[in-house]
């Protein structure tokens, strides 16, 4: 079968320990990749970019950050939109104060405040965990969005109250502003994936990933053997918020191009929460996976039924969805609590052994 790994040998330890060891992944990886960045674009359209890619892939960036924190430390978070608006308010001071500076380089200083952010609203776990820390991160959720609500600097004393994203150009190409072409948006966020991805996935095979591992599996076992908790717990919160304020800021300078702190609220941190649990609590491959089948499946209820001869009213359909989303997350704890990723994993598990798959 085509997923053999007979005749591939590893003589190095770094060979071995390689985020793809076997050569069918590595193509398969770089198959994808000239499909999301050659062939995507060339037959996409501006309603594909705009409406479905852009905002998958701002999603799974998102959820990257929150798997980080909950799926792989162990530290449960409902405070993702607010960390996500702490980023595209800190990307909204900088460009208006600073509007020579590459936005580009702004969207990255923005996860350094959301990781600010965090880390002040981490310090709960230290003392506390599972049910109680979602209820301290859930008082982060509703404080930032009131604060970025009531408190006029943040978005320059609009009227409106709202943040537009200004046009910004990154050598002679028009990166964000309504004159921005949906395909250079679609490039910047695939790239910042991507990138971002990449990072992520050797951090949780590094040191500090073991750290986290430890700590969620059994934070009194992880503290005797040498790990500190208030380090890595607070690590796990930075560098998840860091991940979800850059998302933040793509969400508005890139998608959306203005917005309210209604965008932010409490049904965003919940439908990131229910990316990552479809897609699998601790895998950076999950985090993609439920960001695409969240961001995929609405539209395919709302497509589907039509085509095969089923009218249903609009406000219906949106009911049928939420009854879809609420039935897959329970299917997914009891079934398969590893989520898609898990799924995936076992299909690869069965191709290598093929035609003996059990």
């Amino acid at each position: 079968m085509f997923y053999r790994e007979a005749g591939q040998f590893k003589t190095t330890y770094e060979t071995d320990q390689s985020v793809f060891p076997i050569i069918q992944d590595r193509w398969f990886i770089a198959l994808i990749l000239v499909l999301a960045f050659v062939v995507i674009p060339y037959f996409a359209d501006e309603y594909w970019m705009q409406a479905i890619l852009i905002p998958l892939y701002i999603y799974a960036l998102a959820a990257i950050g929150l798997n980080l924190l909950t799926g792989y430390a162990g530290q449960v978070s409902l405070g993702t939109g607010a960390f996500m608006a702490v980023g595209a308010y800190a990307t909204y001071k900088l460009a208006t104060s600073f509007p020579d500076l590459n936005i580009l380089i702004i969207f990255v200083f923005s996860g350094f405040f959301a990781a600010g952010a965090g880390i002040i609203f981490g310090i709960p776990s230290l003392r506390i965990k599972g049910f109680y820390l979602a209820v301290a991160t859930l008082a982060a959720q509703f404080f930032i969005l009131w604060l970025f609500n009531k408190v006029g600097w943040f978005y320059n004393d609009s009227p409106s109250g709202m943040i537009t994203a200004p046009p910004r150009e990154v050598f002679g190409i028009l990166i964000t502003g309504p004159e921005a072409t949906a395909t250079t948006r679609y490039y910047v966020t695939l790239s910042f994936l991507c990138v971002f991805a990449v990072i992520a996935k050797n951090l949780v095979r590094g040191r500090l990933g073991r750290s986290w591992m430890a700590i969620r599996d059994m934070d009194i076992a992880a503290e005797i053997i040498g790990i500190e908790p208030l380090k890595t717990k607070l690590l796990a919160f930075a560098i998840s918020s860091f991940y979800c304020g850059v998302a933040g800021a793509l969400y508005i300078f890139v998608w959306l191009g203005s917005a309210e702190t209604e965008a932010f609220d409490i049904n965003l941190s919940f439908l990131i929460m229910f990316m990552i649990i479809i897609g699998g609590l601790g895998s950076i491959m999950g985090s993609i996976l439920g960001a695409a089948f969240i961001t995929l499946l609405p539209i395919f209820l709302t497509n589907f039924p039509p085509m095969i001869g089923i009218h249903i009213a609009t406000d219906l359909s949106k009911h049928v969805e939420e009854i879809v989303f609420g039935v897959l997350i329970v299917f997914f704890l009891i079934v398969e609590p590893h989520g898609l990723a898990r799924l995936w994993q076992i299909a690869k598990e069965k191709l290598r052994k093929w035609p003996f798959p059990y």
